[in-house]
Parts: C-alpha cells; structure tokens; sequence
C-alpha cells in the first residue's frame, strides 16, 4: 500500500504535496465523522428502545404491543417531521426485541440493587404473606417453614449480609410470629447466630395495626365519607380522568390507588380497600446503561 501510494504521488513537490496531504486528511475526517454520526444514531434507536419497553412494562402491555407502537411513531414522523423518519424506523420494537430489552432491564436494577446491599451498614426485613403481586399464593402451603425458606433463599440470592440484619416487621399472622417456629423466631435465630448474639427486634407492621385499630375504633363516620369518595372516582371512567386531570393541574404526578395490599374488612361485602391511603408514584429508571455490552 505504501509503494502504491508512492508512485501515485511521487510527481508532487513542496507545496502541492502539503496540499494533497490537506485534501486526504480533510476526506478522512468526513468519513470519520460519517461513520461518527451513524453510531450515535444507532445509540439513540437502542436507548429508545429500552425507554419504549421500559414503559409497556410499567403499563402491563403485552410485548407485541412495541410493533404498534412504532407503527403510531413512523405515521406521526411523517406528518410532523419526515425527514426524521428513518430515524424512528432504525428502532427496534419487535416483540422478542421487546422481551430482550425487559430482561436486559431487570438484570440491570438487580445488579444495582446487589451493589447497593454490599454497601449497607444495616438493614430490616418486612414481609407479609407468601403471594405474588396478584395476591396468589407462591405454593400450595404457606407454612412458617415455607415462608422463612422463601425468604432465606431470596435473601441469599441478594448476597445479604446477615450478621448486618437489625429487625423484622410482619402482619402478626400466627405463622409469622409463633414463639417456637414462628418466621420472625427463625429470623433472629439465624441472624443471632452469625452476628454473636446482638439485639434484634421484631414489629407488627404498621399497616395492620392501623387494620386492628380499624376493626377496633368505631369511626364508620370517617371510613364511610372515605369510601363513598373513592367509589366515586373509581366507578366511572369519566370521574377517574377528571380526578387525574385536576392532580395534574395542580402538579401532582401520581394517582388515586386502587387499592392497597392492607384491606379494611368490617363485613360489608364490596368494600373499598384501605382507600386515600396515599398517592402512589411511578419508579423511574434511574441510572441504567441502555447499551449491550
């Protein structure tokens, strides 16, 4: 290559070579910033990818959705800005891309998650019943047994550090707080063992006291104003977008909740759960790196 280079431009002397020299590495920045600008766009379609199926997860949209999406992204392109258009289109929103971006995601909040328990001093457990997040039983029995080798297993995946366990906050469930092989007995046996014999606490969580004081007190002249309010809002589509509309006006980035983990039960069938029990707000991504490694 260098011969070649040579006799192509051997003839030229003193000025005219310090030109040509000009000439290529003038070419050569453009096509470096050519190649420049096409990673950064490449980047740009990968990040909002992630952005876009981080939101169809936190609206519990199927995956498949992602192809609707870019389909509403290209059409309105090409209305508002169609020169930009094949820059929405180099996004990907298929629905294996989509599965891919949501496992890339919550491997990313695990491993935050994991950094930050390395660098606790201290920290407390709180744990209700063996379900889901759909209020479904995990397995078949929810033994105090099962509980505290769900629990352990958990916490060990996290990389805990035991001896660094300082309380344990349950619902009060026999299951949960029996003094011979309740969970929150086995708790602080373990975490006894490893940190020689320190205080641990245990708590009834303050959930289910204000449940017990509930059931207790006699305030139906508060919980029903409070439950009629949120029947309210929540039983038609049009109060909910008003209620919606008027946080919204007045700043206020969360919602009415529907309902919470915690129910107030005074034997009234179809009673509102623990309603106005506080806004609830969206996560946020955080700190997350968009590209794969």
């Amino acid at each position: 290559m260098r011969l070649i280079m040579k006799k192509k431009y051997h003839h030229l002397q003193r000025q005219l070579r310090k030109e040509k020299i000009n000439e290529l590495l003038t070419l050569l920045k453009k096509q470096q910033s050519a190649f420049t600008r096409s990673r950064e766009v490449s980047d740009a379609a990968v990040k909002a990818s992630y952005l876009i199926a981080n939101e169809l997860v936190q609206a519990s949209k199927p995956f498949s959705d992602g192809e609707f999406v870019k389909t509403c992204m290209l059409k309105a392109a090409e209305v508002v800005c169609p020169e930009k258009r094949p820059a929405f289109a180099n996004i990907s929103l298929s629905r294996n891309t989509v599965a891919d971006r949501v496992e890339d995601l919550s491997g990313d909040l695990g491993r935050q998650m994991n950094d930050k328990i390395k660098s606790f001093i201290a920290f407390s457990v709180a744990i209700d019943e063996s379900t889901d997040v759909t209020d479904v039983a995990m397995k078949d029995t929810t033994t105090a047994n099962d509980i505290f080798s769900s629990l352990i297993r958990v916490l060990d995946k996290a990389g805990v550090d035991w001896s660094r366990a300082v309380s344990l906050a349950t619902d009060g469930a026999p299951s949960m707080v029996g003094r011979k092989a309740g969970v929150a007995t086995k708790f602080r046996e373990k975490v006894q063992a490893t940190n020689g014999g320190q205080d641990f606490w245990t708590f009834h969580c303050i959930l289910h006291q204000e449940a017990l004081c509930c059931k207790t007190l006699k305030i139906d002249h508060v919980m029903s104003v409070v439950v009629q309010t949120v029947n309210l809002i929540r039983a038609r589509g049009l109060n909910h977008h008003q209620f919606d509309c008027f946080l919204s006006d007045n700043d206020i980035p969360a919602g009415l909740p529907y309902h919470t983990e915690e129910r107030v039960n005074r034997g009234d069938p179809g009673v509102v759960p623990r309603a106005v029990s506080g806004l609830i707000r969206r996560p946020s991504l955080g700190s997350m790196n968009y590209t794969r490694p």
